[in-house]
């Protein structure tokens, strides 16, 4: 039994369901994050594309049921994330660790999202997942840390997972902290 599937299945009473949003700028890969996390017979075998608009994608790992909103980053589709906030009991924000010139471009959308009153009124988790860190050019945590001035995201629990979605690398770290940082939300609220 895979480590992921002991660690989820202690944490998660069985069918234990939970939404999540991925968002993040396009060409960070966000598909391809969701993909290695979906089993593999529900992956097709044909190259990712981007994605346009939103997919959602529903599937089963380790006794957790993942509703996953897969929202495209390109520009004219990010004023589309707001609509699925109030679903979202966790947020991934990945970030493309090599596209330096993009960072500020994903503060502000960070920052907007931030801003946004069903966030700020619910503080949901947030893991950042630092992808691409198989590329030589990547920069790393600390550096996205800086760009995007997460030291000063003091008022919800977040996190930075460096990653590599095509390999995995990463992926089940960042992932067992939001399972356990939302499971742990759902029992504060219930008490």
């Amino acid at each position: 039994m895979g480590i992921f599937k002991r660690l989820f299945g202690m944490l998660l009473p069985k069918g234990e369901q939970m939404k999540i949003l991925v968002i993040g700028l396009d060409n960070s890969g966000k598909t391809t994050l969701i993909n290695y996390l979906k089993p593999k017979k529900a992956v097709s075998s044909a190259e990712t594309v981007p994605t346009i608009g939103l997919n959602t994608e529903e599937f089963a790992k380790n006794g957790v049921q993942f509703t996953a909103f897969d929202m495209s980053g390109q520009n004219r589709y990010r004023n589309l994330w707001e609509h699925y906030f109030k679903d979202a009991e966790a947020i991934v924000f990945v970030v493309d660790s090599t596209d330096r010139i993009r960072f500020v471009v994903a503060k502000n959308e960070l920052d907007a999202i931030l801003e946004s009153p069903e966030l700020q009124k619910r503080k949901v988790p947030i893991l950042f997942f630092a992808n691409k860190m198989d590329m030589p050019a990547a920069a790393t945590p600390m550096e996205v840390v800086q760009a995007l001035s997460l030291d000063q995201l003091q008022d919800r629990p977040w996190t930075i997972a460096p990653s590599n979605a095509l390999a995995g690398a990463g992926v089940e770290e960042g992932m067992t902290w939001l399972v356990k940082t939302v499971k742990a939300r759902k029992t504060e609220q219930k008490a």
